[in-house]
């Protein structure tokens, strides 16, 4: 059973190689690290992807992270794949190949999921009503719902409790999500974590980014 794990450490020579060891003596397997964020205050937080033996339970991960000196876990969750950033490269790349806007569409949310370390994405198009496009393997099912002018100008968090128009099944099992616009195109692209963690606001710039790169690519 493969965990993502979100972990705060000191950003200091040596404190990854300590928590791997760690780790190593529960009989973690580290496939992949990830440095989300550099913090202000000389700490780091790194996703990463551990492997367990079969029957392991998750507790034994949480345990070994926090006989590490300066170590905090901020949240685990199972999770399938790796946290290697070259693969948002690869989708952009099948993305660009495909033969038209439906097939880029189809790459798109198929592969972003995994690439932004989410459970699933939906595709919207902006307008009254909102319209669904399309949605990733996982997404909540269509409740029917046709909220008007949703008007995701930004990439953002979205926070069912303010934003209204979210309809129930997408915050269920506490999901984390977030939203950005791809450029003009009026269409919206929704991810969600179930059960987190929360995106923080490098993610947010990141998956912003990626929007402004998905529309310009969307136009030819």
């Amino acid at each position: 059973m493969s965990y993502l794990i979100r972990v705060l450490l000191p950003d200091a020579p040596g404190s990854l190689g300590r928590l791997a060891e760690a780790i190593g003596t529960v009989g973690g397997n580290i496939k992949s690290v990830d440095v989300v964020e550099s913090l202000p205050d000389g700490t780091v937080m790194d996703d990463m992807v551990i492997s367990l033996p079969t029957n392991t339970m998750a507790d034994v991960l949480i345990s070994a992270a926090h006989m590490v000196e300066g170590v905090v876990v901020d949240s685990i969750r199972p999770f399938s794949g790796t946290v290697d950033r070259r693969g948002q490269i690869k989708m952009l790349v099948d993305v660009a190949g495909a033969s038209s806007n439906s097939d880029k569409i189809a790459q798109l949310i198929d592969n972003i999921p995994q690439v932004l370390t989410s459970s699933w994405a939906i595709l919207l198009e902006d307008g009254s009503p909102v319209r669904r496009i399309t949605a990733s393997y996982g997404a909540p099912e269509d409740d029917g719902s046709t909220p008007s002018l949703i008007n995701i100008t930004a990439a953002q968090i979205l926070n069912p409790a303010e934003d209204t128009w979210i309809p129930e099944s997408w915050a269920l099992l506490d999901s984390s999500l977030a939203a950005a616009p791809l450029g003009n195109s009026g269409l919206v692209l929704i991810i969600g974590r179930v059960g987190g963690p929360e995106y923080l606001p490098s993610e947010v710039e990141h998956i912003g980014y990626l929007g402004t790169i998905l529309s310009r690519m969307l136009q030819h």
